[in-house]
């Protein structure tokens, strides 16, 4: 006589873990790379085409794109802390590029706007942005620079998101 005996039903398949990625490969660290490259290449140029230094140059193009700021403003548009961002204000007004006038809304603040000298590098220093922007996409289709364009603007919007909900 043979008794059966109840069978255990089959485990369902393991999942198998992703092998992690390897660093290099993760769009994390591909963007960050684009930003240290392009910021190395960005870096000479303006110090060849403009005379300053990327902080500086990057601090004068968030004045000419979104005066007039604050210092508090001009890091955030600026993406650079508000150290960097009051040390690169005062070296433009040292050099004669800029002007701190009192805030008409806060009494203990003060605004930052061009004098002619800085009005006439920021138009210089567009010029080199533009090229720049075109060196770093120049090799994609216009058709596939308008995807990264609309991508890259939904990824940054995202990412301001998450970064607001964690404060």
């Amino acid at each position: 006589m043979t008794i059966d005996r109840p069978t255990a039903s089959p485990s369902p398949p393991r999942r198998r873990r992703a092998a992690p990625r390897a660093l290099g490969d993760t769009f994390t660290h591909r963007l960050h790379t684009l930003a240290k490259l392009t910021d190395r290449v960005t870096q000479a140029a303006y110090l060849a085409e403009t005379g300053l230094p990327l902080g500086e140059g990057r601090c004068l193009a968030a004045v000419g794109a979104f005066a007039p700021l604050s210092v508090k403003d001009l890091a955030r548009m600026a993406n650079v802390d508000k150290g960097q961002a009051s040390r690169a204000a005062q070296v433009l007004v040292d050099k004669g590029l800029m002007v701190k006038t009192p805030c008409t809304q806060d009494a203990r603040g003060v605004e930052l706007r061009f004098t002619p000298e800085g009005a006439a590098l920021y138009a210089r220093l567009m010029e080199v942005v533009e090229r720049r922007n075109q060196e770093i996409v120049g090799c994609l289709s216009a058709a596939e620079q308008a995807q990264f364009d609309a991508l890259l603007s939904r990824l940054v919007t995202h990412a301001r998101g998450l970064a607001q909900e964690q404060g």
